[in-house]
């Protein structure tokens, strides 16, 4: 896996021109894998000139890691030939299922948090792993509704999962507080949980607030509640690389940068917090 340090960005069509005739503060950039799984096109022509400054992450979100149907394979091979040309830092897609009897319904969905789910995954994760030559790494999604089978909490869940499938995680700060306010755990705990060397990148994102519940939009900037749990992360964590991602009412470039850039602040800041309790 490539050493990647800092903080990144989504790239997004909106800002090619950016990245291309510039170099803004922006460590690294994180693609969406199925936007660049074609031929040819002008998407994989700027990728590829942006990848030349850029070191990129590839992020998903078709593996439908949890799904009942068998492993789309030639979803996979595709993914693989992308790794292959990109050569990301690391590829990851999310901790869920996306579709059944082979309909994709563009969906993040949670799964129960059981035993059965967990020899479910494991198998499929393996075989994902072996065809792609590297370890998957995984994101905790945010979620509305909880299963009256769960056996244990998602913490648990995610934690016998990276210890059972030898994989990674993308822990997506934002989907944690979305999640605790919806489902009423705590956040902090959740944190404390996470096993530091398996915890590879950060997500930062905005969220809708409907009064009794969240949403995660990905349209909004990051809010406050969620950059104090960011600051406990760090803490917790360490200096993980971090990024923000932005889907829509996409800003200028400029904008998400200097919102980067409270990240950057706030990482220092608890670092430097750390550094001092432990002298």
């Amino acid at each position: 896996m490539t050493s990647l340090h800092g903080f990144g960005l989504g790239l997004r069509p909106e800002h090619y021109r950016d990245f291309l005739e510039g170099r803004p503060r922006v460590d690294w950039l994180e693609v969406i894998s199925e936007n660049y799984m074609v031929p040819g096109g002008k998407p994989l022509h700027h990728l590829d000139r942006i990848r030349r400054d850029y070191t990129m992450v590839m992020h998903g979100v078709s593996l439908s890691i949890g799904g009942s149907d068998a492993l789309d394979l030639h979803y996979v091979r595709e993914l693989k030939a992308l790794v292959d040309r990109v050569q990301p830092a690391w590829v990851s897609d999310h901790l869920c299922w996306t579709g059944t009897t082979g309909h994709n319904l563009h969906d993040l969905l949670p799964l129960p948090y059981t035993e059965a789910a967990l020899r479910h995954l494991v198998p499929r994760i393996h075989q994902v792993q072996d065809l792609l030559g590297r370890r998957l790494v995984l994101e905790n999604v945010s979620s509305y509704v909880s299963f009256a089978a769960d056996e244990i909490s998602e913490a648990e869940f995610i934690v016998q999962l990276l210890q059972r499938a030898d994989c990674q995680l993308l822990l997506d700060v934002n989907n944690v507080y979305v999640s605790s306010v919806n489902h009423g755990f705590d956040a902090h705990a959740f944190i404390d949980a996470m096993p530091s060397e398996r915890v590879v990148q950060l997500h930062l994102a905005g969220h809708q607030d409907h009064g009794d519940h969240l949403v995660d939009t990905h349209d909004a900037p990051v809010c406050d509640a969620v950059w104090d749990l960011y600051g406990y992360t760090v803490q917790r964590l360490g200096g993980v690389p971090t990024m923000i991602e932005r889907d829509d009412h996409i800003p200028p470039l400029d904008e998400l940068v200097a919102e980067l850039d409270r990240a950057r602040q706030i990482a220092a800041k608890n670092t430097a917090s750390v550094l001092e309790m432990a002298a």
